[in-house]
C-alpha cells in the first residue's frame, strides 16, 4: 500500500511540476513575444521619425535656398544706393550676417542628409594608392592655407579593391577637414597631415588620416563619434558619424588612435576582399 501512495505522490508531484515549468515556460514566451512586439514597433516609429524629418529637412533647404538668393540681392542692391556711407555700411554688415548664418544651417541641412539619408553603395576596383594621391592633390591648397603640409605614404605596391570611391572620398575629406582643424591653431610649426594605405597580415586594408596636431582626450575619444558632438564653435558634429557610417557600410570600421600632444591617427578600416566564387578548386 505504501509503495502505491508514493507512486501516486509521486505522480501528483512530476505533474504539478511539470504544469508550472510549462506556466513559467508560457510566461517568459509571451514576455519575449511582448518585447518583441514593442521592439518593432519601435523601430517602425524610429523609422517614420526619420523618414519624416529627412523630408522636413528638404523642405526647409528650398525656402532658405531663397531666402540666401533674396539676402544677396539686397546686399548688392544695398550697395547702389545713395545713402550716408557709415549706414550703408551698417545695412551691409546686417545683411552679410543673414547671408552667413543662412549659408551655416544650409551646410548643417547638408551634413544631416548626408549622415540621415540611404546609403546606396556603387562599389568598383579602386586603387587605395590612387584615391590618397588624388585626395591629396584636391585638398593641397587648403592645407596650405592652414599652414600644413600634406604627406603621403602609400603602400608598396597597388591596393586594388572594391569601394564607393565617392563614398569613402567624402569619409576621408571628413577626417582630413577635421585634422586640418585641429592643427591650424597650434603655435607648432611644420605640422603635417599624412595620408597612409596599409595592408595588415589577415589581409585587411586601412587608410589612415594622421595629423601632429594636439591629440583628443580620453574622455572625448568616443564622445565625438556620437552626432552633434563637437568641440569646435562652427563645426556639426556630424562629419565623424558619417565618416563612420560609410566605413561600416563598406564592411569595414573607423579606428582612432590618439594621445594628447601626440596628435591622431584615424584609419578607415576595411575587410580583405571575399575569394572568388569562380576560381577553380585546387
Amino acid at each position: 500500500m505504501m509503495i502505491v501512495i508514493w507512486i501516486v505522490l509521486g505522480c501528483v508531484i512530476g505533474a504539478t511540476i511539470a504544469a508550472l515549468v510549462s506556466r513559467v515556460a508560457i510566461t517568459r514566451a509571451a514576455a519575449r513575444a511582448k518585447i518583441s512586439q514593442q521592439q518593432a514597433q519601435s523601430a517602425q516609429r524610429m523609422a517614420e521619425i526619420g523618414s519624416m524629418t529627412s523630408g522636413l529637412a528638404h523642405e526647409i533647404k528650398n525656402p532658405l535656398s531663397t531666402i540666401g538668393l533674396n539676402a544677396q540681392l539686397l546686399g548688392e542692391a544695398i550697395e547702389d544706393l545713395d545713402i550716408d556711407e557709415h549706414e550703408k555700411g551698417r545695412m551691409s554688415r546686417r545683411v552679410g550676417a543673414l547671408r552667413s548664418e543662412t549659408d551655416r544651417l544650409r551646410g548643417i541641412l547638408e551634413d544631416f542628409l548626408e549622415y540621415a539619408g540611404e546609403m546606396r553603395l556603387e562599389k568598383l576596383a579602386t586603387d587605395l594608392n590612387d584615391l590618397i594621391e588624388q585626395l591629396a592633390d584636391f585638398f593641397h591648397v587648403q592645407a596650405q592655407i592652414n599652414g600644413v603640409q600634406i604627406r603621403l605614404d602609400p603602400a608598396p605596391v597597388p591596393v586594388i579593391i572594391d569601394i564607393d570611391a565617392n563614398h569613402i572620398k567624402q569619409a576621408l575629406l571628413n577626417l582630413m577637414i577635421n585634422a586640418v582643424n585641429a592643427m591650424k591653431d597650434s603655435s607648432e610649426t611644420g605640422n603635417e597631415l599624412i595620408l597612409r594605405v596599409q595592408t595588415d597580415p589577415s589581409g585587411r586594408h586601412a587608410i589612415h588620416v594622421i595629423d601632429t596636431g594636439p591629440g583628443i582626450s580620453p574622455d572625448d575619444q568616443e564622445r565625438i563619434f556620437h552626432p552633434y558632438f563637437t568641440t569646435k564653435a562652427a563645426g556639426t558634429g556630424l562629419g565623424l558619424p558619417t565618416a563612420r557610417r560609410i566605413a561600416e557600410a563598406h564592411g569595414g570600421s573607423l579606428q582612432l588612435h590618439s594621445e594628447p600632444g601626440k596628435g591622431s591617427d584615424f584609419s578607415i578600416v576595411l575587410p580583405p576582399p571575399k575569394p572568388s566564387s569562380q576560381e577553380a578548386p585546387e
